[in-house]
């Protein structure tokens, strides 16, 4: 299968019927994984039975589409991950680990996961409280951080649209997680997405340093582009940091060619370039675990295949993260993963004071709701001009 950027014939994007319906398929399998582990997260679940279900039901959901297209790689465009309390992002454990993070009652959990077909991607993420519902709702900074979060998120759907700048998002998601006395995580990247590429050029940065701010490049939105766009949150300082958690999720670099010396590496990575091409991968889902981890890391060493290192917040903050794919449509964004948010479960004392964002996030991103304002002003427009109105316009 051709990399994206192949010189051989131009990137196949959204302006075409048949991407679209792929993106949405895997926005709509993507959503059922995620629904079901909602369900999963219970007091006592581990986090590693629950990395490997999501990952199971995202492979099973899409072997049964495309049959006939022998060739068609689908499936994981993204592990599963479970990231409890303080972690920030990227845990997905092995079977070999031996401490295995297990939830209890009142555990902040973050599910992030992604699904592909044909490499076209839809990601998603989550947070809840273990434990929590409506009847016995979270007060305390369990619920700012997580409203923040959420507000970020759809502060931000309202933004991503052809026209605007990616720093307008980045402004917004600083504005809303202030107002809960949270701080976004540190230089926190969302992403273009492409085919077979989920870290596009194009990128919304949260919370920058001053050298990201001079490093980062602004961008502006486009028709026919896709984004997942990824909203962390928390209630410390906000600066993600490595600690001695084994590293489990990697993307090859199809751009980077390098002769392997050991044996090891180069079953590894003709394993990982058969069966996920740029796809992001665990090692739990190769062949041999333990020659795996051994292979990896000469694939690592020369840039072969990048790292996704599994970042903490400081003991006893929390981070919160809602994370959703949107497409840039000619008429108005599509959102294809939806939003499991229980607004009954995390009741916050804090609130939105600034008016333009309170104004931002008021505003409908119903295609309906589009659809009436564009008819309405049709129709104010022809009645203003003084012509006769059109008989679907009379007949509103």
């Amino acid at each position: 299968m051709a990399d994206s950027g192949s010189d051989s014939e131009p990137e196949p994007t959204i302006a075409e019927d048949v991407v679209v319906t792929k993106y949405k398929m895997a926005g709509g399998m993507a959503n059922n994984v995620m629904k079901i582990l909602i369900t999963k997260c219970v007091d006592g679940a581990n986090t590693l039975e629950l990395s490997k279900f999501g990952d199971d039901m995202i492979i099973k959901e899409t072997s049964v589409v495309f049959k006939k297209e022998k060739n068609m790689l689908k499936g994981v465009g993204f592990p599963t991950c479970i990231s409890v309390n303080n972690c920030v992002c990227h845990y997905s454990p092995l079977d070999s680990e031996k401490d295995i993070i297990v939830m209890k009652k009142g555990d902040v959990v973050k599910i992030d996961l992604a699904v592909h077909i044909d490499g076209f991607i839809a990601a998603i993420a989550h947070t809840l409280v273990v434990g929590c519902s409506a009847s016995d709702p979270v007060t305390d900074r369990r619920a700012d951080v997580i409203n923040a979060a959420h507000l970020c998120s759809e502060a931000a759907l309202r933004l991503v649209k052809a026209g605007n700048k990616t720093e307008q998002v980045t402004n917004a998601i600083a504005k809303v997680a202030e107002s809960f006395n949270c701080k976004p995580v540190e230089g926190m990247l969302s992403h273009q997405l492409r085919h077979n590429c989920i870290d596009g050029e194009k990128t919304i940065i949260q919370n920058p340093t001053e050298k990201q701010k001079q490093d980062h490049e602004e961008s502006e939105f486009e028709c026919h582009e896709v984004y997942a766009v990824d909203c962390l949150v928390s209630t410390g300082d906000g600066h993600p940091r490595s600690q001695d958690t084994r590293t489990t999720i990697y993307k090859r670099n199809p751009e980077i060619i390098y002769q392997l010396k050991m044996k090891a590496s180069r079953a590894v990575f003709s394993e990982v370039e058969k069966k996920f091409n740029t796809m992001c991968f665990t090692i739990r889902s190769l062949e041999d675990e333990k020659k795996a981890k051994m292979g990896i890391v000469e694939c690592t060493k020369h840039d072969l295949c990048t790292p996704f290192p599994v970042l903490w917040e400081k003991e006893g903050e929390l981070v919160a993260q809602f994370k959703f794919t949107v497409l840039l449509m000619p008429n108005m964004p599509l959102r294809i993963t939806d939003s499991f948010f229980e607004s009954e479960n995390y009741k916050s004392s804090l609130k939105i004071n600034d008016p333009e964002i309170q104004n931002l996030l008021n505003s409908s991103t119903s295609r309906r709701t589009a659809k009436k304002k564009k008819k309405k002003a049709a129709s104010k427009a022809v009645a203003d001009s003084g012509e006769p109105a059109a008989p679907e316009q009379a007949a509103q």
